[in-house]
């Protein structure tokens, strides 16, 4: 009986811990694009590549992603590489763009346009989407240790 009530309580927090990673993941790049804009640099990229990546199928619906590749140099002569998803699908390999990026970490840049208000309403959103996600699971274990503590009150 053990074993199997140690499952109600693992697989709950293997999926808050996996849901907590993601909301740090959100933090982190809400945080990197907006020390990008408050910073005040920009400069000139090229875009190198675009390309989709696809999951779901099957069961479930099909998402497609849209990664851009930038390359641009900063004001001190480095060339600097990146990756962004979610950026616009008129952006096409070879097109010149205005990235922003802070001095300290000019890899972690942005194409995308100061939208102060919609990156916080998207991360805010993504947190409580995750913040549900949790609660929902402290409820479950709650749910279930309140169940065995039942069951073994009535066995003899």
């Amino acid at each position: 009986m053990e074993a199997f009530a140690a499952f109600f309580y693992v697989v709950p927090l293997l999926i808050i811990g996996i849901v907590s990673l993601g909301a740090f993941t959100v933090i982190r790049r809400a945080r990197d694009v907006s020390s990008a804009w408050d910073s005040g640099l920009t400069a000139e990229a090229r875009c190198l590549r675009t390309y989709t990546t696809t999951s779901g199928g099957g069961d479930t619906s099909v998402h497609t992603t849209l990664h851009h590749v930038y390359e641009f140099a900063t004001r001190e002569g480095r060339v600097v590489r990146f990756e962004e998803t979610g950026g616009p699908g008129t952006t096409l390999e070879g097109d010149i763009v205005t990235v922003h990026y802070a001095a300290e970490r000019p890899e972690r840049a942005t194409a995308k346009a100061p939208a102060r208000g919609k990156l916080a309403a998207g991360t805010g959103c993504l947190l409580v989407f995750f913040g549900v996600i949790i609660l929902f699971c402290l409820g479950f274990m709650g749910v279930a240790h309140a169940m065995f503590d039942f069951a073994d009150g009535l066995q003899p």
